[in-house]
């Protein structure tokens, strides 16, 4: 497909000091501030800068990026946006076009940018019944000294007042292949071969629900969430556990400004579109939505916030 990835989001949230705190504690390289507009900036092992973090009253996500391969990627999106007839406007140059989501009000920007490229980091061995691959050794796991640090922003996930208004924009417009749906809940998009990088989520209130940030493996959620936590039990959100529709073990936590961030591993990866049959889900799977784990607590569909975000919104 000719989109390939996240390039990185803007967050607006009243407290930024504490924020970037929180954003180094959780493995994100920070890479200074832009000199321009005084964001400040973080990285991935892998993604390079994909965070920017700056100052709004309330939290809200400003802006998400999406990689393309080549300028006739642009013109094509741009033709499909101009036949949707949305109420935004749309600008162009030979490197990227910038436009709004309509329902959302998130700028949007399509760039050129390189293929993420990803060293292969096998997973230490782990031992099975029959299967020996760690022999005469203790667990890999132990060799692990240095602090977590995510190899890529790998979702996004929007509370949408009209999903599918922005499922429209993102599949008809920009192109973004359909995975899943929850037909009225949630849609599952992706944007590269990653189950999904974008999920839309019905809520009352256009806002930010949740970032997540890939990690090697299950050794690497448990490692990262619990150096969060050692301090901070108050972060804790929902977790351990495995995705149902997606298939990823999660664990999430939440950051000062109340927006969860997850770190998950081992995702369903769709290489081609024509093996791969996209799942219609009613609203009671949903409520099953982690196959195994702790159950979905009440904070994960209505934020402690929702009241502020929507009192915010008028």
């Amino acid at each position: 497909m000719p989109l390939h990835r996240l390039t990185g989001i803007t967050i607006g949230v009243p407290n930024v000091d504490e924020t970037v705190g929180y954003y180094t504690e959780f493995g994100l390289t920070p890479l200074g501030t832009d000199p321009d507009t005084r964001e400040h900036l973080f990285g991935t092992v892998d993604g390079g800068q994909q965070l920017r973090i700056t100052h709004r009253p309330l939290r809200q996500l400003l802006s998400l990026g999406i990689g393309v391969d080549d300028p006739d990627d642009l013109a094509r999106i741009a033709s499909s946006l101009k036949g949707l007839d949305i109420d935004a406007d749309i600008t162009t140059s030979d490197t990227q076009l910038s436009t709004v989501e309509p329902v959302t009000k998130t700028a949007v920007t399509i760039s050129v940018a390189p293929r993420l490229v990803q060293e292969a980091t096998p997973t230490p061995g782990y031992n099975s019944p029959g299967i020996v691959e760690r022999a005469n050794h203790r667990a890999f796991w132990q060799d692990r000294t240095v602090g977590v640090r995510p190899r890529k922003l790998g979702h996004v996930v929007i509370g949408s007042a009209d999903v599918e208004g922005s499922q429209r924009f993102y599949a008809e417009g920009l192109g973004l292949k359909i995975s899943d749906t929850a037909p009225g809940l949630a849609t599952f998009l992706r944007c590269s071969a990653d189950h999904h990088n974008l999920l839309l989520q019905n809520a009352p209130v256009n806002f930010l629900h949740h970032t997540a940030w890939e990690v090697d493996d299950i050794d690497e959620i448990g490692r990262g969430a619990k150096a969060m936590l050692e301090n901070h039990p108050e972060r804790h959100v929902w977790g351990f556990g495995r995705h149902w529709v997606g298939s990823n073990f999660f664990y999430y936590l939440r950051d000062p400004a109340g927006n969860f961030t997850e770190y998950y591993s081992d995702m369903d990866e769709i290489l081609d579109d024509q093996l791969w049959e996209p799942g219609v889900f009613n609203i009671a799977d949903l409520t099953r939505i982690q196959d195994w784990g702790p159950s979905l607590p009440p904070s994960m569909l209505a934020p402690d916030d929702l009241a502020e975000l929507m009192a915010g919104s008028h």
